[in-house]
């Protein structure tokens, strides 16, 4: 089973058009992945390939049509590459030394504010034999510097090599999903309603993903549908550390699980692996301030044809239109489109971005911070709204102790 996007390095390739970046995707993977072509601007749409490169693991390529597209889709195609940064975990800008200007300057500061380590890759060093005084000024700056040639091979073992040198520190060494909650030799219960929404033959990532951490940290795990727990729990001669369940099934799991066992939900432990735990706690509590006419963004990463009893398209509507005592305007936006003027939404609330990588996630933070909007998740803001917020929080303590001295 091919490794899920929110696991894969996610390198972004930036440069002008007809510098070779799509001739360097297609050395790295030894695959002919993007058309390659003296027309510039062949590249059109972000082209994504994945790949192992090891010891690093599994990585995702994104090749970007030149930022100094001139043509009348032009601006539309620099959109496209523009938003791949929001998901860049790795930048390469690829470049020639006799053309560096501008364009360059834009992608490398872009990258520098978002703090995004990259690699700049003079290409066609065998065509040029220009001297300048660029890789001196990136030494100085500490900026590694690879100086290739797609079509010869020259220079590629050196990028790979790069790339497993600056690979971030936060993705080779990423926190665990739930195994730190429970603990070596010690029992989660998972519970997992099959209901409309559950794929058949199969159940959805975030509980896929949560089993193989559990295992990986030699805890273990018991798997049971809503109206199994209490039986479950029955059996069992030892409380567990913990019970996950499905957000939806929270009132039905936070009655049927005794006090002393903590619980939360799969959408809540993605608030914390996925984004920030705690930002995301300060904006499920912006939920006590809605209004009637209230404007909230439902945002899903994924896209999904809606079913009759839809958890973003209906249940969390109907239940937070419940909590307000009256109909908020409710907006709908899935995908990696996201509005550019948030400033008009009251809240933001986000799926748990399993398909994605953090840095996405993070970006979309980021854009409801600089607009002043509080941004909250599924799990997060059906556990308010049920009015179980601070038994889902129990353990998370820091989380708690904000909610607590915010209320």
């Amino acid at each position: 089973m091919r490794a899920s996007k929110s696991f894969r390095l996610h390198i972004g390739i930036f440069g002008r058009r007809n510098v070779g970046k799509s001739s360097i995707l297609n050395a790295l993977t030894s695959q002919e992945v993007s058309i390659v072509s003296e027309i510039a601007g062949t590249t059109t749409d972000p082209v994504e390939k994945p790949m192992e490169l090891l010891p690093l693991g599994p990585i995702l390529f994104i090749d970007t049509a030149g930022i100094d597209d001139s043509s009348a889709l032009g601006e539309k195609r620099i959109q496209k590459t523009m938003s791949v940064f929001d998901r860049t975990e790795l930048g390469l800008i690829i470049t020639k030394s006799d053309e560096w200007g501008d364009f360059e300057e834009t992608i490398l500061k872009e990258l520098n504010d978002r703090k995004i380590p990259f690699i700049v890759v003079f290409n066609k060093s065998d065509l040029d034999s220009t001297q300048n005084s660029l890789p001196e000024r990136f030494s100085g700056e500490k900026i590694p510097v690879v100086e290739t040639s797609a079509v010869t091979g020259f220079g590629m073992l050196d990028l790979r090599q790069a790339i497993l040198n600056y690979a971030p520190d936060d993705f080779i060494n990423r926190a665990c999903i739930v195994s730190d909650l429970v603990g070596p030799g010690e029992m989660a219960v998972l519970v997992v309603p099959i209901d409309k929404e559950a794929p058949k033959g199969r159940i959805i990532l975030p509980q896929v993903q949560c089993i193989r951490d559990l295992l990986d940290n030699d805890s273990f795990c018991l798997v049971v549908k809503d109206r199994e727990l209490p039986e479950a729990l029955n059996r069992l001669n030892k409380p567990p550390k913990l019970v996950v369940t499905d957000s939806q099934a929270f009132l039905k799991v936070a009655a049927d699980t005794p006090p002393e066992i903590p619980i939360t939900s799969f959408s809540i432990l993605f608030a914390r692996y996925q984004a920030d735990l705690q930002e995301m706690v300060k904006g499920a509590m912006a939920i006590d301030h809605l209004k009637t006419g209230d404007r909230v963004l439902i945002a899903e990463a994924c896209s999904h044809h809606p079913i009759e009893d839809d958890i973003g398209k209906v249940k969390i509507p109907r239940w937070l239109n419940q909590y307000v005592g009256g109909n908020l305007d409710f907006s709908y936006h899935r995908g990696h489109d996201f509005p550019e003027n948030l400033s008009e939404f009251k809240l933001i609330i986000h799926c748990g971005a399993c398909m994605w990588n953090r840095r996405e996630m993070l970006s979309r933070m980021m854009k409801a911070r600089m607009a002043g909007v509080p941004i909250t998740n599924y799990g997060l803001t059906i556990a308010c709204s049920l009015g179980i917020f601070e038994r889902a929080l129990q353990p998370f303590p820091d989380a708690l102790e904000i909610y607590k001295t915010i209320l």
